[in-house]
């Protein structure tokens, strides 16, 4: 009987019978799983579309004014940037912010130039009372691939914070980590609140007392001089550390003697003014209707976000990152 198989039989019979098809099969398989292990796993598609923010501040500023004045004329000199594609600006109260978005493929690093360029080029144009264009550029990468929330019931928001700062500075140390961010907690502050009577005693001015502050809590090079074929480099001042050093500062004098800090205002170190918050809390606490709030069962707690560089395994680096953080424990 005469064989009438096609091309794809013809093909199919030589796979068969064909020592080198085990080969074949292997060395696919193998391929498949290089591929799954080394390229790298990404949360957002690389797609280069570069996008930049400019802020212009214009304190006293109405809505409309920053408007007519800065927004408005800043959205004509960037849509001259080449490869621009839409230009989305908000003008608030003393506030103006433009999101510059280019076309897709645009070299990130070319279109930031460009962009800079011609803001610098312009700053004559700059309106009375506006500050100089802040330019920040944005990416797919800025995205956090991890998030690591600190909780306890024995530490407040300001204590966390505070231990969430230590690991903070870890994790930059990890390779490939671009950003990392605090969410939540309470900073560390000191607080001055000024006695109005007392200021009136001593015969002090308000405005006299952020000059002196910012004089006294900066550090100077005052020069240097040589000996012994060594070079000795001399500052002058220093950086206020407690509420004491605040309290201990000069800001004035009555009757041939100094006026501190302490004697016209209420010194506080403590935490700032909360102005966000992060809680935490699992289990049936949370499902439970007859509590009176969710609020009174959650913990304290603070969230620290990574970012990783561009080009990098998403997977790698937050396997890193979670390595280091088991080791400060």
């Amino acid at each position: 009987m005469k064989d009438e198989l096609g091309l794809a039989g013809k093909l199919a019979r030589a796979f068969i019978d064909s020592r080198l098809t085990p080969l074949v099969i292997a060395a696919s398989i193998l391929l498949g799983i290089g591929a799954v292990m080394l390229l790298p796993r990404e949360e957002e598609p690389q797609i280069i579309v570069p996008m930049i923010d400019v802020f212009v501040q214009m304190p006293g500023a109405s809505a409309k004014e920053v408007e007519e004045r800065v927004s408005k004329p800043m959205e004509k000199l960037l849509s001259e940037v080449p490869g621009v594609e839409y230009i989305y600006s908000t003008s608030s109260p003393g506030y103006a912010m433009a999101v510059v978005r280019f076309y897709v493929g645009q070299n990130e690093e070319a279109s930031i130039v460009r962009l800079n360029q011609k803001m610098s080029a312009n700053f004559d144009l700059i309106p009375p009372g506006a500050s100089p264009p802040i330019v920040k550029p944005r990416s797919i990468d800025d995205v956090p691939i991890l998030a690591l929330t600190l909780s306890s019931n024995a530490y407040d928001h300001f204590m966390l914070r505070r231990v969430a700062a230590q690991i903070h500075d870890q994790i930059k140390e990890v390779a490939d980590v671009s950003e990392v961010k605090i969410i939540g907690g309470q900073r560390r502050q000191i607080r001055v609140t000024l006695d109005e009577g007392r200021m009136a005693a001593y015969n002090v001015a308000p405005a006299t007392i952020v000059p002196l502050l910012q004089q006294a809590n900066r550090q100077l090079q005052s020069g240097s001089f040589a000996t012994g074929n060594r070079e000795f480099l001399v500052e002058t001042g220093g950086f206020i550390h407690s509420a004491e050093e605040v309290g201990s500062v000069v800001i004035g004098v009555t009757g041939d003697k100094p006026v501190y800090l302490r004697d016209v205002s209420q010194i506080e170190d403590g935490p700032e003014e909360a102005a966000d918050y992060v809680l935490y809390g699992t289990g049936p606490a949370f499902q439970n209707e007859q509590r009176a709030s969710t609020a009174q069962t959650a913990l304290p707690a603070v969230t620290i976000s990574i970012a990783k560089r561009k080009g990098t395994n998403a997977i790698t680096v937050a396997d890193h990152v979670i390595e280091k953080v088991e080791k400060l424990k």
